[in-house]
């Protein structure tokens, strides 16, 4: 008995060991962990911790040396100026790469930040097209871009929902306003007019004046630019108020959250894009699925694949780098394909995820249910 005791007491040491010999690699994953986006931000983080759990079970060794990851997650609330101060806080904290930002607004200033420190960020999420506009070496993006999330859901209103007037509210965030544009332009392109473009912010609660004055106009369907929490009201108050048109929108609206909270008024005339395909497309989708249920008690929601997928990718790049320096391992990120629990993926020169699959939901029986690709 005390012959084993001690084997197993030596084992322990003798692992300890290894581990304490391990060079530690830091991983920041940075989102909105608090405030009226926070399902979205602890659904990424979430996807992040489960890729650093399969590294360091992985037992990874980069120039033969074993590596230990270690994740470093930041609250910047969605909001601008705390996400700065988030982003250099991260690379004072020596991290190699960077997994976020969530919104737009808070991603396109924090670019230049990662990028002048060298510090590779792969959002997974904020759909700007300025977020990879300047090309920024050290920038990237695992997800489509709203010049595709708003042309397609112009395109869907006008070829599959036949209309010819829409009206569009945008809460004035990079993300609602950005989305909002390019719906905006492709509709006119396609031949419908704008009845109205009126103006909310991530924050609004109460749609109801707003909702008055387009009804006026009449409208065929409804463009919301902003995120879900908005959205369901938007579908709430607009019910309320007997206007009934389908109410479209791009990823913002597109949380598994958003037919419970709007309470059904959303059924069977919700529409949102989502950039990549459903979990139960991709490979080893259920799976994921199944295993982030069992570990936060929750469903994954819309960006926790993507943000697992940006994890791991970097320690790809790392392992064919046969390095964790970032000015060895990111020239491969934009040089080399990569497959990834959303599929495969190859970045082009500006950092975007080249032809990123979009796929279209609609909501019905309190769910959101895939239309098209």
């Amino acid at each position: 008995m005390k012959t084993q005791f001690n084997s197993a007491f030596a084992l322990a040491v003798f692992f300890s060991a290894i581990v304490a010999h391990a060079e530690v690699v830091k991983i920041g994953v940075a989102g909105p962990l608090t405030g009226a986006q926070a399902l979205f931000g602890k659904d990424n983080e979430r996807g992040v911790r489960l890729a650093i759990d399969d590294l360091n079970a992985s037992n990874l060794k980069i120039n033969g040396q074993l590596v230990k990851f270690e994740l470093i997650s930041e609250d910047d609330q969605a909001d601008p100026k705390t996400g700065m101060s988030i982003a250099q806080k991260l690379v004072d904290s020596g991290v190699k790469a960077v997994i976020g930002h969530y919104n737009s607004g808070v991603m396109i200033p924090a670019d230049q930040i990662y990028n002048n420190a060298r510090i590779p960020v792969i959002t997974g999420a904020a759909s700007n097209p300025a977020v990879t506009a300047a090309g920024l070496p050290y920038v990237f993006r695992l997800a489509a871009n709203d010049n595709v999330m708003g042309a397609r859901m112009a395109e869907f209103a006008r070829k599959e929902l036949k209309a010819d007037k829409v009206a569009v509210i945008d809460d004035r965030t990079a993300y609602g306003a950005g989305v909002a544009d390019v719906f905006v332009e492709t509709a006119k392109k396609l031949g419908m007019s704008i009845t109205t473009r009126e103006f909310a912010t991530d924050k609004s609660v109460d749609f109801t004046a707003i909702l008055n004055k387009i009804k006026a106009t009449k409208p065929d369907v409804i463009f919301y630019g902003g995120y879900y929490a908005q959205a369901a009201t938007v579908g709430r108050q607009s019910r309320q108020l007997a206007l009934t048109v389908p109410i479209l929108g791009g990823d913002g609206i597109c949380s598994v959250e958003l037919p419970k909270l709007a309470g059904g008024a959303l059924d069977g005339r919700g529409y949102c894009a989502q950039g990549g395909l459903p979990l139960e497309q991709l490979e080893k989708g259920p799976e994921f699925a199944a295993r982030y249920t069992k570990e936060f008690g929750s469903k994954p929601d819309i960006y926790s694949p993507a943000f697992y997928s940006a994890t791991i990718l970097v320690s790809d790049a790392m392992k064919r780098a046969n390095s964790t320096d970032p000015e060895k391992f990111v020239p491969l990120l934009k040089k080399d394909a990569f497959s990834t629990l959303v599929g495969a993926v190859r970045f082009d020169a500006s950092g975007e995820w080249a032809n990123a699959p979009v796929t279209l939901y609609k909501i019905a029986d309190g769910k959101l249910n895939q239309i098209r690709q």
